[in-house]
Protein backbone atom coordinates (compact mmCIF):
# COMPACT_ATOMS: atom_id res chain seq x y z
CA UNK A 1 0.00 0.00 0.00
CA UNK A 2 1.75 3.44 -1.39
CA UNK A 3 0.68 6.43 1.14
CA UNK A 4 0.39 10.26 0.35
CA UNK A 5 2.00 12.70 2.57
CA UNK A 6 -0.11 15.69 2.62
CA UNK A 7 1.95 19.24 3.59
CA UNK A 8 -0.84 22.29 5.12
CA UNK A 9 0.76 25.38 5.00
CA UNK A 10 -0.60 27.67 7.76
CA UNK A 11 0.28 31.26 8.83
CA UNK A 12 2.49 31.83 11.89
CA UNK A 13 0.21 31.89 15.06
CA UNK A 14 -2.88 29.70 13.35
CA UNK A 15 -1.17 26.21 13.50
CA UNK A 16 -3.66 25.22 16.35
CA UNK A 17 -6.78 26.64 14.83
CA UNK A 18 -5.89 24.43 11.65
CA UNK A 19 -4.91 21.27 13.64
CA UNK A 20 -8.16 21.55 15.57
CA UNK A 21 -10.08 22.07 12.74
CA UNK A 22 -8.70 18.50 11.03
CA UNK A 23 -9.07 16.75 13.76
CA UNK A 24 -12.96 17.88 14.37
CA UNK A 25 -12.76 16.63 10.69
CA UNK A 26 -11.72 13.55 11.59
CA UNK A 27 -7.75 13.91 10.11
CA UNK A 28 -5.71 12.40 13.47
CA UNK A 29 -2.21 11.99 13.70
CA UNK A 30 -0.86 15.50 12.61
CA UNK A 31 2.65 15.94 12.65
CA UNK A 32 3.28 19.85 13.62
CA UNK A 33 6.17 21.74 12.40
CA UNK A 34 5.86 25.40 13.55
CA UNK A 35 8.58 27.77 14.77
CA UNK A 36 6.47 29.27 17.91
CA UNK A 37 5.21 26.21 18.98
CA UNK A 38 8.78 24.93 19.39
CA UNK A 39 9.88 28.20 21.23
CA UNK A 40 6.73 27.91 23.54
CA UNK A 41 7.55 24.44 24.41
CA UNK A 42 11.23 24.68 25.12
CA UNK A 43 10.56 27.69 27.43
CA UNK A 44 7.88 25.94 29.23
CA UNK A 45 9.85 22.77 29.68
CA UNK A 46 13.31 24.71 30.13
CA UNK A 47 14.62 23.15 33.52
CA UNK A 48 14.39 19.33 31.48
CA UNK A 49 17.41 19.67 29.48
CA UNK A 50 20.15 21.84 29.12
CA UNK A 51 20.80 21.17 24.61
CA UNK A 52 18.92 21.50 21.93
CA UNK A 53 19.62 20.30 18.53
CA UNK A 54 20.44 23.18 16.84
CA UNK A 55 19.78 21.56 13.50
CA UNK A 56 16.46 20.78 14.28
CA UNK A 57 16.13 24.60 15.39
CA UNK A 58 17.41 25.36 11.91
CA UNK A 59 15.04 23.08 10.61
CA UNK A 60 12.42 24.99 11.94
CA UNK A 61 13.24 28.68 11.48
CA UNK A 62 10.25 30.30 9.83
CA UNK A 63 7.76 27.02 9.88
CA UNK A 64 4.71 26.62 10.44
CA UNK A 65 2.89 24.32 8.89
CA UNK A 66 1.00 20.47 9.11
CA UNK A 67 1.78 17.18 8.12
CA UNK A 68 -1.03 13.95 7.72
CA UNK A 69 -1.01 10.63 5.40
CA UNK A 70 -3.94 9.41 3.36
CA UNK A 71 -3.94 5.93 1.98
CA UNK A 72 -3.14 6.96 -1.62
CA UNK A 73 -6.49 4.85 -2.77
CA UNK A 74 -8.56 7.25 -0.23
CA UNK A 75 -9.56 9.76 -2.35
CA UNK A 76 -12.53 10.38 -0.83
CA UNK A 77 -10.78 11.42 2.43
CA UNK A 78 -8.41 13.41 -0.06
CA UNK A 79 -11.43 15.67 -1.36
CA UNK A 80 -12.41 16.06 1.73
CA UNK A 81 -8.93 17.84 2.69
CA UNK A 82 -8.50 19.85 -0.06
CA UNK A 83 -12.16 21.54 0.15
CA UNK A 84 -11.09 21.94 4.68
CA UNK A 85 -8.27 23.57 2.92
CA UNK A 86 -9.96 25.41 0.15
CA UNK A 87 -12.02 27.26 2.91
CA UNK A 88 -9.48 28.14 5.37
CA UNK A 89 -7.62 30.37 2.48
CA UNK A 90 -4.36 27.63 3.05
CA UNK A 91 -2.72 26.01 0.59
CA UNK A 92 -1.77 22.26 0.52
CA UNK A 93 0.63 20.02 -1.55
CA UNK A 94 0.99 16.20 -2.03
CA UNK A 95 3.84 13.91 -1.96
CA UNK A 96 3.66 10.06 -3.14
CA UNK A 97 5.57 7.87 -0.67
CA UNK A 98 6.98 4.62 -2.07
CA UNK A 99 5.26 1.65 -0.86
CA UNK A 100 7.23 0.51 2.81
CA UNK A 101 6.35 -2.19 5.36
CA UNK A 102 6.49 1.23 8.00
CA UNK A 103 5.75 -0.75 10.62
CA UNK A 104 9.30 -2.62 10.29
CA UNK A 105 11.17 0.39 8.89
CA UNK A 106 11.61 2.25 11.94
CA UNK A 107 14.26 -0.34 13.31
CA UNK A 108 16.58 0.62 10.27
CA UNK A 109 16.93 3.27 12.92
CA UNK A 110 18.78 0.90 15.55
CA UNK A 111 21.68 -0.72 14.77
CA UNK A 112 23.74 -2.20 16.95
CA UNK A 113 26.22 0.04 19.01
CA UNK A 114 29.41 -1.31 19.97
CA UNK A 115 30.33 0.54 23.32
CA UNK A 116 33.91 0.57 24.84
CA UNK A 117 36.07 -2.52 25.06
CA UNK A 118 33.23 -5.28 25.37
CA UNK A 119 29.94 -4.17 24.85
CA UNK A 120 27.27 -4.40 22.40
CA UNK A 121 23.96 -2.57 22.77
CA UNK A 122 21.69 -4.55 20.71
CA UNK A 123 17.84 -3.93 20.34
CA UNK A 124 15.56 -6.50 21.05
CA UNK A 125 15.03 -8.08 17.04
CA UNK A 126 18.86 -8.36 16.87
CA UNK A 127 19.30 -10.56 19.85
CA UNK A 128 19.15 -13.96 17.67
CA UNK A 129 21.24 -12.51 14.82
CA UNK A 130 24.04 -10.92 16.24
CA UNK A 131 27.23 -13.27 15.38
CA UNK A 132 30.02 -11.44 17.45
CA UNK A 133 32.00 -11.78 20.94
CA UNK A 134 30.65 -8.93 22.31
CA UNK A 135 28.84 -8.85 25.54
CA UNK A 136 25.09 -8.35 24.65
CA UNK A 137 22.79 -5.69 26.26
CA UNK A 138 19.25 -6.36 24.81
CA UNK A 139 16.89 -3.03 24.88
CA UNK A 140 13.79 -2.15 23.35
CA UNK A 141 14.63 1.31 22.36
CA UNK A 142 10.84 2.62 22.95
CA UNK A 143 10.35 6.27 24.21
CA UNK A 144 11.93 6.17 26.96
CA UNK A 145 15.84 7.82 27.59
CA UNK A 146 18.63 5.43 26.89
CA UNK A 147 19.97 3.48 23.83
CA UNK A 148 23.46 3.99 23.95
CA UNK A 149 23.54 6.25 21.24
CA UNK A 150 24.24 9.70 22.83
CA UNK A 151 27.80 10.12 23.99
CA UNK A 152 26.57 10.75 27.89
CA UNK A 153 25.67 7.37 28.30
CA UNK A 154 28.35 5.81 26.27
CA UNK A 155 31.01 7.52 28.44
CA UNK A 156 29.33 6.18 31.38
CA UNK A 157 29.16 2.94 29.96
CA UNK A 158 33.28 3.10 29.61
CA UNK A 159 34.03 4.62 32.74
CA UNK A 160 31.82 1.27 34.36
CA UNK A 161 34.05 -1.17 32.38
CA UNK A 162 37.19 0.24 34.68
CA UNK A 163 35.10 0.05 37.55
CA UNK A 164 32.72 -2.58 37.87
CA UNK A 165 33.64 -5.28 40.03
CA UNK A 166 32.14 -8.82 40.30
CA UNK A 167 29.30 -8.68 43.36
CA UNK A 168 28.94 -4.33 43.44
CA UNK A 169 26.06 -3.13 44.45
CA UNK A 170 24.70 -0.25 42.07
CA UNK A 171 22.22 2.58 42.31
CA UNK A 172 21.13 4.10 39.03
CA UNK A 173 19.39 7.80 39.28
CA UNK A 174 17.24 8.43 36.44
CA UNK A 175 17.42 5.22 35.08
CA UNK A 176 15.85 5.38 31.89
CA UNK A 177 15.82 2.45 30.25
CA UNK A 178 17.93 0.78 32.61
CA UNK A 179 20.68 1.02 30.06
CA UNK A 180 23.56 1.31 32.88
CA UNK A 181 21.87 -0.99 35.25
CA UNK A 182 21.57 -3.90 32.68
CA UNK A 183 25.25 -3.15 31.63
CA UNK A 184 26.58 -3.09 34.88
CA UNK A 185 25.16 -6.71 35.83
CA UNK A 186 26.73 -8.01 32.44
CA UNK A 187 29.80 -6.38 33.80
CA UNK A 188 29.47 -9.21 37.25
CA UNK A 189 27.70 -6.21 39.04
CA UNK A 190 25.31 -8.33 42.19
CA UNK A 191 22.36 -6.45 42.16
CA UNK A 192 21.57 -2.59 40.83
CA UNK A 193 18.61 -0.39 41.75
CA UNK A 194 17.50 1.93 38.85
CA UNK A 195 14.99 4.86 39.62
CA UNK A 196 13.35 7.04 37.49
CA UNK A 197 10.52 10.17 38.04
CA UNK A 198 8.73 8.42 35.69
CA UNK A 199 6.68 4.96 35.93
CA UNK A 200 6.57 4.37 32.27
CA UNK A 201 10.54 4.37 32.69
CA UNK A 202 9.76 2.02 35.57
CA UNK A 203 8.01 -0.31 33.61
CA UNK A 204 10.42 -0.16 30.46
CA UNK A 205 13.95 -0.44 32.32
CA UNK A 206 12.19 -3.60 34.57
CA UNK A 207 11.13 -5.27 30.73
CA UNK A 208 14.25 -4.84 29.46
CA UNK A 209 16.09 -6.37 32.32
CA UNK A 210 13.86 -9.39 31.99
CA UNK A 211 14.86 -9.86 28.24
CA UNK A 212 18.75 -9.71 29.51
CA UNK A 213 17.53 -12.62 31.90
CA UNK A 214 17.36 -10.45 35.02
CA UNK A 215 14.39 -10.47 37.31
CA UNK A 216 14.03 -9.02 40.66
CA UNK A 217 16.64 -10.68 42.62
CA UNK A 218 18.94 -9.09 40.32
CA UNK A 219 17.23 -5.70 39.30
CA UNK A 220 14.55 -3.52 41.12
CA UNK A 221 12.78 -0.54 39.56
CA UNK A 222 11.33 2.31 41.36
CA UNK A 223 9.77 5.53 40.87
CA UNK A 224 10.06 8.66 42.67
CA UNK A 225 12.13 11.69 43.53
CA UNK A 226 14.93 10.78 46.03
CA UNK A 227 15.34 14.48 46.67
CA UNK A 228 10.99 15.29 47.85
CA UNK A 229 9.96 11.33 48.71
CA UNK A 230 10.98 10.47 52.50
CA UNK A 231 9.69 6.92 52.42
CA UNK A 232 11.71 6.33 49.11
CA UNK A 233 14.92 8.00 50.16
CA UNK A 234 14.45 5.18 53.52
CA UNK A 235 14.03 2.44 51.24
CA UNK A 236 17.26 3.18 49.10
CA UNK A 237 18.88 3.87 52.25
CA UNK A 238 22.94 2.16 52.53
CA UNK A 239 25.98 2.32 50.39
CA UNK A 240 26.27 1.23 47.16
CA UNK A 241 29.86 0.26 45.07
CA UNK A 242 28.29 2.66 42.16
CA UNK A 243 26.33 4.91 41.83
CA UNK A 244 25.15 6.46 38.54
CA UNK A 245 23.60 9.73 37.54
CA UNK A 246 23.55 10.65 33.84
CA UNK A 247 20.50 13.18 33.46
CA UNK A 248 21.30 17.01 32.91
CA UNK A 249 23.55 19.43 35.16
CA UNK A 250 20.71 21.04 36.75
CA UNK A 251 19.07 17.79 38.02
CA UNK A 252 22.43 16.49 39.22
CA UNK A 253 23.07 19.83 40.73
CA UNK A 254 19.94 19.39 42.23
CA UNK A 255 20.69 15.78 44.01
CA UNK A 256 24.25 16.91 44.84
CA UNK A 257 23.42 17.55 48.37
CA UNK A 258 21.88 13.55 49.17
CA UNK A 259 24.27 11.64 46.87
CA UNK A 260 26.77 11.18 49.83
CA UNK A 261 23.78 9.24 51.55
CA UNK A 262 24.84 6.92 48.92
CA UNK A 263 28.42 6.46 49.01
CA UNK A 264 31.24 5.07 51.53
CA UNK A 265 34.75 5.83 51.36
CA UNK A 266 35.19 3.22 48.91
CA UNK A 267 32.35 4.24 46.28
CA UNK A 268 32.37 5.86 43.01
CA UNK A 269 30.02 7.90 41.55
CA UNK A 270 29.52 8.39 37.73
CA UNK A 271 27.84 11.65 36.83
CA UNK A 272 27.34 12.01 32.70
CA UNK A 273 24.77 13.80 30.45
CA UNK A 274 26.75 17.16 31.12
CA UNK A 275 27.59 20.04 28.94
CA UNK A 276 30.86 21.59 29.06
CA UNK A 277 29.47 25.25 29.66
CA UNK A 278 27.65 23.90 33.28
CA UNK A 279 31.11 21.49 34.05
CA UNK A 280 32.04 24.03 36.69
CA UNK A 281 29.16 24.21 37.84
CA UNK A 282 28.01 20.36 38.83
CA UNK A 283 32.19 20.44 40.08
CA UNK A 284 30.98 23.02 42.53
CA UNK A 285 27.45 21.12 43.36
CA UNK A 286 29.56 17.89 44.23
CA UNK A 287 32.27 20.00 46.60
CA UNK A 288 29.73 21.68 48.88
CA UNK A 289 28.00 18.34 49.16
CA UNK A 290 31.69 16.60 50.01
CA UNK A 291 32.53 14.96 46.71
CA UNK A 292 35.26 15.29 45.31
CA UNK A 293 35.74 14.69 41.30
CA UNK A 294 38.64 12.92 40.33
CA UNK A 295 38.46 12.40 36.45
CA UNK A 296 36.39 14.02 34.01
CA UNK A 297 36.04 12.43 30.76
CA UNK A 298 35.12 14.36 27.18
CA UNK A 299 33.04 13.70 24.36
CA UNK A 300 32.12 16.28 21.64
CA UNK A 301 30.14 19.01 23.77
CA UNK A 302 29.12 16.43 27.01
CA UNK A 303 31.14 16.03 29.89
CA UNK A 304 31.30 13.10 32.44
CA UNK A 305 32.51 13.25 36.45
CA UNK A 306 34.33 10.64 38.02
CA UNK A 307 33.86 11.26 42.08
CA UNK A 308 34.68 10.35 45.32
CA UNK A 309 32.94 10.90 48.96
CA UNK A 310 35.87 13.24 50.53
CA UNK A 311 37.13 11.64 53.81
CA UNK A 312 36.34 13.27 56.68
Amino acid sequence: MAWLEITVQTAPGNVDQTAAALTAAGFSELVIEDQQEFKDFLEQNRACWDYIDEKLQQQLTGLSRIRLYLEDTDTQALEKLASLVERRGLTMCQNLLAEENWEESWKDNYPPVELGKSLVILPYWLEDTYAGDRIPVILDPGLTFGTGSHPSTQMVIEAMEETVKAGDNCLDLGSGSGILSITALRLGAKQAVGVDIDPKAEDMARENAAANGYGSEKFTALTGDVTADSALMARLAGKYDLVFVNIVADVIIHLAPVLPKFLSADSTLICSGILDSRLEDVKEALNRAGIDPIRVCAREDWRCIIAKRRLQ
